[in-house]
């Protein structure tokens, strides 16, 4: 089986994201020996918004373009290539101003593309990626469990990875972050015990 596992926090080693996502990793690795881990740190790659230079270098003919262009083209088709090739995926995802970080949404911006892994039909549209797991650790500094805060960070994932036609979803998550050292150790204890006793309970 073949794991895809994204940061994107740019806290280093300080984010409980990136602490919680290696967990979920190493855990899978420990219920299902031989997963094949590729993973994809999106903060310290700097990975570029999509822009008009992107799709410039989409447009233009490989043998075309320049040395920037090739760079885009590259970044787009190797993040695209990645995500299709996964049989599950997991994804770090802290929530910077009710939102995910920009860098996260980047990445987004690169999976979803018409004719790869979504199309239009007279029906509708349909997403090609039906069958992947994807494992969502989503951390966040204050505590917006049951607001409508939430609609900007998980609702938003559950949607584009839904349009993108990934219906087994599940969260990992742990709020409070700032709340103090002994809100935020619970918090982390938590997921942790969620990783280790629910998600491969079976296994």
């Amino acid at each position: 089986m073949k794991l895809l596992h994204i940061d994107s926090s740019i806290l280093g080693d300080n984010s409980a994201s990136r602490q919680l996502s290696a967990a979920v990793v190493k855990a899978w690795q420990a219920a299902e020996p031989g997963v094949e881990v590729t993973y994809r740190d999106l903060a310290s790659e700097g990975i570029s918004h999509f822009s008009g230079l992107t799709l410039g270098a989409l447009g233009t003919a490989a043998e075309l373009r320049d040395a920037v262009q090739k760079h885009e083209a590259d970044l787009s088709a190797s993040s695209l290539a990645e995500f299709i090739a996964a049989d599950a995926v997991v994804i770090g995802a802290p929530m910077y101003n009710f939102s995910v970080p920009s860098q996260l949404k980047a990445w987004i911006d690169r999976i979803a593309v018409a004719g790869q892994t979504f199309r239009y039909t007279e029906a509708g549209p349909e997403g090609l990626c039906a069958g992947k797991k994807l494992i969502i650790v989503s951390t966040a500094g204050g505590l917006h469990a049951g607001q409508a805060s939430n609609v900007g960070h998980e609702d938003y994932l559950k949607l584009v990875f839904g349009f993108l036609g990934i219906t087994d979803i599940e969260f990992v998550r742990a709020q409070g972050l700032a709340y103090g050292e002994e809100v935020r150790s619970k918090a982390l204890s938590d997921a942790n015990a969620v990783i280790n006793e629910q998600l491969f309970a079976a296994a």
